[in-house]
C-alpha cells in the first residue's frame, strides 16, 4: 500500500519502541536538490517545512479575526474573567494539542513499519482515527472536524465584509460578501499548507500591528464620557464570551496537515506552545486597553475597530486585516479541498489545474452561510459551543484515552509522557477533566448561551442581512456620535 505525500520526509524507519521519540525529533529536512538550484527564489517563498514555518502557521491561524472580537467579549465577561479564560483556554489548547501530536505520529509510525510510503498524500486528523480507532471515530472526526473549517472560513469571510465596510460604505455588508466570496475561489490554487510560508509570515506581521494598533489607538483614545464597565452581569452575555475565548484557542483543527508539511512534524508540539504565548501578547493588551476605552459600548459593536477613530493608522490595519483573514480562509478551506479530493478520487494527482477546478465546488457552501448568517461575534461562540468543544478539546482527549488504554500500548508508544508528567495517571486525569469541563461549560452553559445569542440577533436582524450593526457612516463613531450607533 502506497500513499503520496506532499512533504517528501521519512517520519518513522524501522527501530526499536524506546528510541521512537527520539528518532521523530531528530528527522532533517531532505537534503538540498543541486537540480533545484534555479528555482532559489521559488523554494524560498514556496517550500516551507521547517519549525518556523510552522510557528507562523500555528500563530496566524490561531488570532486571526477574532482579535477584533476579544474587546467584545472582555465587554461581556468583564476583565479578571475575560484574562483568566484567555489563560485557561490557552493552556488547554496546547494540551489537546499536544495529544493529537501524540496520536499522528503513533498513526504514521505504525503506518510506515508496515510499508506505507506517504507521497503527495496528505495525512489528515479523521484518517488518524481511523487507522487507530475505526470507523466511528473516523465519522465523529470528520463530521465535526470539516463542520467546524467550514463555519471558520465562513466566520472569516464576514469578518472580510465587516471590515471593508469601515473603509467604503458605498456597498452594504452583504454586498461586500459577494465580492470577497468570489476573490476566495483564488485558494484552490494553493497546493499544500507548505505553500503558505510567504503568506504564514506576513499574516503574522499584519496581526501584530493590528494587535498593537488597537492597544495604543485605544490608550490615546481615552475612554469615551460616562463610560460604564458592568460586566459581568448576566449569565447568557458572559458564558457566550466565554465561549468566544474557547473558540480563540482552538485553532488547531488544521494542526495535522501543518504537521504534515513539517520536516519534523513531532515538533509541532513545542510551536504550538510558543505560538499560543506569542498570542497571549496580541490578544490580551488589546482587549483590555479597548474594553477600557469603550466599555459597555462594545456589546452592540462586535468588532472593535469600528469603534476606534478613522485615521491612516486604522485605515491600515483594516487592510493589513483585510488580508490576513482572506488568507485565514484559505487555512480553513484548504483541509476541506483535501478531503473532497480524496472523494472524487484525485487527490494524489500532480495536475494542479485539474485539482483547482474540482476544489470550486467546496467553497460555495462557505460564501452561502457568510451572507445567511453575517453576525460578526456571536457566530464566534455558536461555533465554539457546537463544534469547537468536539474537534479541539473532547475527541482529541477522548482518542488518546482510548488508543493507549491498555499496558500494553502505553509501552509501546512512539510519544511518552511529557517530562513534567509522573505517570500516564496523569494523562489520564488531565483528559477526563478537560473532557468533563468543555461538556459541561464549553456545550452545555456556553452551548445554551450561545444558541440564545443566535436566535436574539436572527430575530432582530433577520437571515440574509444586508448590514449587521452597521453604523450610519464608515467613519468610526467619535464624541457626540458614540452613542448614536444603530443596527440597521
Amino acid at each position: 500500500m502506497t500513499f503520496e505525500n506532499d512533504s517528501s520526509s521519512r517520519l518513522a524507519p524501522n527501530f526499536d519502541n524506546e528510541d521512537d521519540n527520539e528518532k521523530l525529533e531528530a528527522v532533517e529536512e531532505p537534503a538540498h536538490d543541486p537540480s533545484m538550484s534555479g528555482h532559489l527564489m521559488k523554494r524560498l517563498l514556496w517550500h516551507g517545512g521547517s519549525v518556523y514555518d510552522a510557528w507562523f502557521s500555528a500563530a496566524s491561524n490561531q488570532v486571526a479575526q477574532v482579535l477584533l472580537t476579544l474587546p467584545y467579549s472582555f465587554s461581556q465577561l468583564g476583565y479578571p474573567s475575560g484574562i483568566v479564560f484567555q489563560l485557561f483556554y490557552g493552556v488547554l489548547g496546547c494540551w489537546s494539542c499536544y495529544m493529537i501530536t501524540s496520536l499522528y505520529a503513533e498513526y504514521r509510525t505504525r503506518k510506515e513499519r508496515e510499508g506505507v510510503l506517504f507521497k503527495n498524500h496528505v495525512i489528515q486528523w479523521f484518517e488518524v482515527l481511523d487507522g487507530l480507532l475505526g470507523p466511528y471515530w473516523k465519522a465523529a472526526g470528520l463530521t465535526f472536524n470539516c463542520t467546524f473549517l467550514l463555519f471558520g472560513a465562513v466566520i472569516q469571510l464576514i469578518a472580510c465584509a465587516s471590515n471593508i465596510f469601515l473603509l467604503n460604505d458605498h456597498l452594504d455588508k452583504r454586498e461586500w460578501t459577494y465580492i470577497f466570496g468570489a476573490c476566495c475561489m483564488v485558494t484552490v490554487l494553493v497546493p499544500s499548507f507548505r505553500n503558505y510560508r510567504l503568506w504564514s509570515f506576513f499574516g503574522l506581521i499584519m496581526i501584530s500591528y493590528t494587535a498593537w494598533y488597537m492597544t495604543i489607538a485605544a490608550l490615546a483614545h481615552g475612554q469615551i464620557p460616562n463610560v460604564v464597565h458592568s460586566a459581568p452581569n448576566a449569565k447568557v452575555p458572559y458564558f457566550t464570551g466565554a465561549t468566544n475565548i474557547l473558540y480563540t484557542f482552538g485553532g488547531h483543527a488544521v494542526t495535522v496537515e501543518i504537521m504534515h508539511a513539517m520536516w519534523k512534524p513531532v515538533k509541532f508540539k513545542y510551536v504550538y506552545v510558543f505560538a499560543t504565548l506569542y498570542v497571549f501578547t496580541l490578544t490580551i493588551p488589546s482587549a483590555i486597553a479597548v474594553y477600557w476605552a469603550f466599555g459597555d459600548l462594545l456589546l452592540t459593536n462586535a468588532n472593535a475597530l469600528a469603534l476606534l477613530p478613522r485615521s491612516g493608522a486604522r485605515d491600515l490595519a483594516v487592510v493589513l486585516m483585510l488580508i490576513h483573514q482572506f488568507i485565514t480562509v484559505g487555512f480553513a478551506v484548504t483541509p476541506l479541498y483535501f478531503v473532497w479530493e480524496k472523494l472524487i478520487g484525485i487527490h494524489t494527482t500532480k495536475n494542479m489545474l485539474l485539482r483547482a477546478v474540482c476544489r470550486m465546488p467546496v467553497i460555495l457552501p462557505v460564501w452561502f452561510f457568510a451572507i445567511a448568517f453575517p453576525f460578526f461575534g456571536p457566530i464566534n461562540s455558536m461555533v465554539g459551543a457546537m463544534l469547537v468543544t468536539f474537534t479541539v478539546y473532547i475527541i482529541p482527549c477522548a482518542a488518546h484515552m482510548s488508543v493507549f488504554r491498555t499496558a500494553k500500548a502505553r509501552q509501546n508508544a512512539v510519544v511518552r509522557p511529557p517530562f513534567f508528567m509522573s505517570s500516564w495517571a496523569a494523562i489520564y486525569l488531565i483528559n477526563i477533566f478537560i473532557v468533563i469541563w468543555t461538556m459541561v461549560i464549553g456545550i452545555g452553559w456556553g452551548g445554551w448561551a450561545s444558541i440564545t445569542t443566535f436566535k436574539r440577533e436572527i430575530k432582530t436582524f433577520g437571515v440574509f442581512a444586508p448590514c449587521y450593526q452597521c453604523p450610519r457612516t464608515a467613519a468610526a463613531p467619535t464624541g457626540s456620535t458614540l452613542n448614536s450607533t444603530h443596527h440597521n
